[in-house]
């Protein structure tokens, strides 16, 4: 089997680095193109005030699906992130909200709730600091850590 990543998005691709039995992207080599046979769990990115699957949502999850059905020591975690706009308390009930609609896609695919664990950031964990559409559209997503079983 290949490496298993989680991390910041880069459209020219991300270099896995086990930290901590954490498998995570190391963001000082994100613009390296991955290696032969690794699996990259992608964010998923959300409509402005949703938390609605969209189509590319929908088939990113679907490969996640694929991938934690093929590797039964995968445990993850989903983090739901919102952009800056809105209250603190409206954008964690909001990054929660995508988060659990990750998560029951990703069941409804078949992979056991006992595997997944869900978190809300709110707007406090920002991709981007930029103040303009671009940022916000980046950071609202959601967010997947990939752990090994014991």
């Amino acid at each position: 089997t290949g490496t298993v990543m989680a991390g910041p998005e880069s459209s020219e691709g991300i270099q896995g680095k086990p930290a901590n039995g954490r498998l995570a992207a190391d963001d000082a080599v994100a613009k390296t193109t991955p290696p032969k046979g690794t699996y990259r769990f992608r964010n998923i990115h959300f409509a402005f005030d949703r938390y609605d699957l969209s189509p590319e949502a929908r088939d990113i999850l679907r490969n996640h699906a694929k991938r934690l059905l093929k590797e039964e020591t995968y445990t993850l975690v989903i983090e739901g992130h919102c952009d800056e706009r809105g209250t603190t308390e409206y954008n964690l009930a909001l990054g929660q909200r995508r988060a659990l609609e990750a998560m029951r896609y990703l069941t409804d695919l078949g992979v056991e709730p006992g595997r997944i664990k869900t978190i809300s950031y709110g707007e406090e964990m920002p991709l981007h600091d930029g103040h303009n559409e671009a940022a916000w559209a980046a950071n609202r997503r959601g967010h997947f850590v990939v752990t090994l079983q014991n």
